[in-house]
């Protein structure tokens, strides 16, 4: 039973994530008077789900993200374009049983796609204002910049705050640390005058410095000394970027311990809202990079990337597991605002535009405004696929 919830893992991770994100469109569209007929937990063909007053809440066949479908003056154009069909309403493009019937989703009494009526003007999402619209459209990612800090929040709150104590264990031999005389045991209570109590606070004070010296204050028994260190400067890659780079190292080795501090709900909160936008800097560098080349698309993951990180993540307990939701959200946030056709962001470059101009652009430009886009993503996913499976044949 424990490998079968592990095995599970993955659908939990990206499942809830997708469901987020389409929760936000879904109640920011309804909220707004926008009728959605459609809530689908992946694309394509509708696998299975069920009917609730005017909506179809489904699963789809293709288990990449998901959408929401909203009413639009273009539905028979745009539909196709989502993954469902260009549905009109009538009996005819009704969804079938194998008998040839309709089946329970369609309602002699309801509007299209499930009935006969056409849905009114005034629940098009084109007849809302360009303010409700972009609310609609950043929906999602407002629910999943709010998991991430929810989820990270929570892991504060439940696990306390998780930090590798600055006690050196040992010291390499003829490094700059020994020829200061340095001892393992010392534990490290400043650099250059401010307070430190984490290794990963070391770590960001003297990985810059590449010439000149930093000054350690070290708590040796209960003798406080001070040593005045000229970092070696060495070759290293980014962690956020994975670009080569040059560092300051001393030749300490930091002592294997890590200690867990309790905190109130308060400080969870201020803690878990530091690391999502720690985590969004880190998400935008790496974006930044693709973009510049100092980044390889090598790096980019898909689905089977995330299944396998899921099931280690499963494997590593739950603080793991959802720490990689929460990180798999806020990507899924930043990377929906970058304004590719399709995505929210280029949605939203749209509305903005259609603004500017002071009326709306002709379905032609809109159809190949989206396949444009739909180009981009599929690019995206044949991309990160082949970067999948190459690592899952490679090693």
């Amino acid at each position: 039973m424990a490998s079968l919830s592990v095995y599970i893992a993955p659908l939990l991770v990206f499942g809830l994530v997708v469901f987020v994100h389409e929760l936000g469109h879904f109640v920011a569209a309804k909220l707004c008077g926008v009728y959605a007929p459609v809530f689908s937990l992946g694309w394509g063909r509708r696998l299975f789900g069920w009917k609730r007053g005017e909506t179809d809440y489904r699963v789809s066949l293709i288990p990449l993200g998901g959408f929401v479908r909203m009413a639009s003056r273009d539905d028979d154009a745009l539909a196709g374009i989502e993954g469902g069909e260009a549905d009109r309403g009538s009996l005819e493009s009704a969804p079938k049983q194998p008998d040839g019937g309709p089946t329970a989703l369609w309602d002699p009494q309801g509007m299209a796609p499930f009935g006969p009526k056409a849905v009114p003007a005034e629940r098009w999402v084109e007849s809302k204002s360009a303010m409700a619209r972009i609310f609609i459209l950043s929906a999602g990612v407002i629910m999943n910049i709010l998991l991430t800090m929810s989820v990270t929040s929570g892991l504060y709150y439940t696990y306390g705050n998780r930090y590798v104590p600055a006690v050196i264990d040992s010291i390499v031999p003829g490094a700059p640390a020994a020829a200061a005389g340095v001892q393992a045991g010392d534990r490290i209570v400043a650099i250059n005058g401010d307070s430190v109590r984490a290794w990963d606070e070391v770590l960001a004070r003297v990985s810059p410095v590449t010439s000149g010296t930093v000054q350690f204050d070290l708590l040796r028994g209960t003798e406080r000394v001070q040593a005045i260190i000229a970092p070696q400067v060495v070759d290293a890659q980014d962690p956020v970027t994975g670009a080569a780079t040059k560092v300051g190292r001393v030749g300490m080795m930091v002592r294997d311990s890590v200690v867990r501090e309790s905190v109130s709900l308060a400080q969870a909160t201020a803690s878990g809202t530091k690391a999502t936008w720690a985590m969004a800097r880190n998400i935008v560098t790496v974006l930044g990079g693709l973009v510049t080349g100092e980044v390889s698309a090598k790096n980019l993951g898909g689905p089977i990337q995330i299944a396998r990180t899921s099931v280690q993540a499963a494997r590593n307990g739950a603080e793991t597991l959802w720490s990689l939701i929460a990180f798999l959200s806020l990507n899924i946030a930043i990377l929906n605002l970058v304004p590719i056709p399709v995505l929210d962001g280029g949605q939203i470059v749209l509305v903005i535009a259609e603004r500017i101009k002071g009326s709306t652009f002709s379905m032609r430009t809109r159809e190949a405004f989206a396949r444009v886009g739909v180009l981009a993503v599929l690019a995206l996913i044949i991309l990160v696929t082949f970067n999948d499976l190459r690592s899952v044949f490679t090693q």
